[in-house]
């Protein structure tokens, strides 16, 4: 067999090759969607508007979907498949005669000089973007790609602000010997290793209680970035430049759905969308296929493209044709079902592309904080408990705190308030929110067995940090 023959026959009109580059002039063409009266409106523009893939520019317009110029006109008949001794399938007809449903494949570009590995999990590559020079001139929108660049948010005008009112502190309430005990036996019982004879027998000696303070900073800020971006065309309304001028970027209204949360959100500009030929299939609706690269068969799995295989049986090695391939060493490709084209990635059969500006808004809350403790209990484990909230404030730009009793809390305040005020240079920062929460800690001396030693109870939930407990191992047992 010869690779290099076509696998379907011949018809007239369809030995052109498959452009590699648009045939339309650098710029491309644009239809703006919804013109006035008498421009395109979703059909076929005018005739000579541009010519598409044909040869000698013979078609004009927009191609109807499954219509390609000069191929074969949608598919076959239902059943009906190339069949035939010349990589046709599935069964050779009688000699002489033709084949039923004798079409060629559709693909008529470069294809590989042999049958391609069979790859069921091959995927399409995805469609790159229109070429830059064929988007429109938006005012306002110049220099953008498809990859988004954030903006610069406009300048914040400070209005003239007072210091907020702060409520003088309270004291926390402390824990007794009961409690504190009872904690301990809480934390015992959660810990399949430790036991629970220590926590019943020791000498609580001394309670020594404290307050651990957790500040947090919340800047809520909303980032902005514009780029190119592009759908299957399928009639949608297009809201072009006849209806207006595009919008700033900051000028477009959004509202976050939470303060406070992450969240992220795409709005198309208005009056920049535009109707353009698809790029990827040249307004086609198909491109090659990626699991034959066009051939429309592929080689045989089952004999590695020989035809036959050998198999042993009673004792001897017998030759026998393959009946996956019928004797071929190829099958056609599953994807293309043999005709070389598969639908358009891009413009998902349709032919057009609609393209516009996309604003991309990113709303994200900056957290940070500041933990003073002052005993021997880790500082992360203040963020896993609840305590007294001391103050807590919420305003488009707080004010530092600068009335707490401890200093060093003052200072974080003072330092990350105005970290803040510009760490976020692409940001429009729409609110903060801080505060300050106390959390009693509680240190329990105790003796046990002569051996003296400690544990930490803190949070409104009196949980327990007890690392030198006496009756623990680490074999998975109970210690009674």
């Amino acid at each position: 067999m010869d690779e290099k023959k076509p696998l379907l026959g011949s018809r007239p009109g369809m030995n052109q090759v498959y452009p590699s580059s648009p045939p339309y002039p650098a710029g491309g063409p644009s239809y703006q969607g919804g013109p006035p009266a008498g421009s395109y409106q979703g059909g076929p523009p005018p005739q000579g508007q541009y010519p598409l893939g044909s040869p000698q520019g013979q078609y004009q317009g927009v191609l109807p979907q499954g219509q390609y110029p000069g191929q074969y006109q949608g598919g076959p008949p239902q059943g009906q498949y190339p069949s035939g001794p010349t990589g046709k399938f599935p069964v050779d007809p009688p000699q002489g005669q033709a084949a039923p449903g004798d079409v060629q494949v559709q693909w008529q570009g470069p294809t590989p000089d042999t049958d391609m590995e069979d790859n069921p999990n091959a995927g399409p590559t995805a469609p790159s973007a229109p070429p830059l020079e064929k988007m429109d001139s938006v005012v306002g929108y110049s220099n953008i790609g498809f990859d988004g660049a954030m903006l610069q948010p406009p300048s914040y005008e400070e209005s003239v602000r007072e210091p907020p009112r702060r409520e003088q502190l309270h004291d926390l309430p402390r824990i007794d010997e009961h409690e504190a005990r009872q904690a301990l036996l809480q934390h015992v019982a959660e810990n399949c290793c430790y036991g629970k004879g220590a926590a019943t027998e020791l000498t609580l000696t001394d309670l020594i209680a404290s307050s651990a303070f957790h500040y947090t900073l919340e800047t809520f800020g909303e980032a902005r970035s514009t780029a190119w971006a592009y759908e299957p065309y399928k009639g949608q309304v297009i809201d072009g430049p006849h209806n207006g001028p595009a919008p700033g970027p900051w000028d477009i209204q959004a509202t976050p759905p939470a303060m406070f949360q992450n969240q992220k959100t795409f709005i198309e500009v208005p009056h920049t969308a535009s109707v353009k030929p698809c790029h990827n299939c040249l307004a086609m609706g198909r491109i090659r296929c990626h699991r034959c690269f066009g051939r429309g068969r592929v080689r045989c799995t089952w004999c590695n493209g020989n035809g036959h295989k050998t198999e042993y049986r009673n004792g001897e090695y017998e030759r026998e044709r393959c009946h996956w391939c019928h004797g071929h060493g190829r099958r056609r490709c599953d994807t293309c079902h043999g005709y070389g084209m598969v639908t358009c990635s891009g413009c998902q059969g349709h032919c057009n592309l609609k393209c516009y500006i996309r604003l991309t808004i990113i709303w994200t809350n900056h957290l940070q904080d500041h933990i003073v403790e002052r005993t021997m209990l880790p500082d992360h484990l203040i963020r896993t408990v609840s305590g007294q909230v001391a103050f807590s404030e919420t305003q488009p730009r707080v004010w530092p705190v600068n009335h707490f009793p401890d200093g060093e809390i003052n200072n974080a305040s003072n330092r990350l308030v105005a970290q803040h005020a510009s760490a976020f240079p692409s940001e429009r920062i729409l609110m903060q929110r801080h505060q300050v929460r106390i959390i009693p800690v509680t240190q329990a001396l105790y003796k046990w067995k002569g051996a003296d030693s400690d544990f930490f109870v803190y949070g409104f939930e009196k949980k327990v940090y007890a690392p030198n407990y006496p009756q623990q191992c680490c074999c998975g047992c109970s210690i009674l």
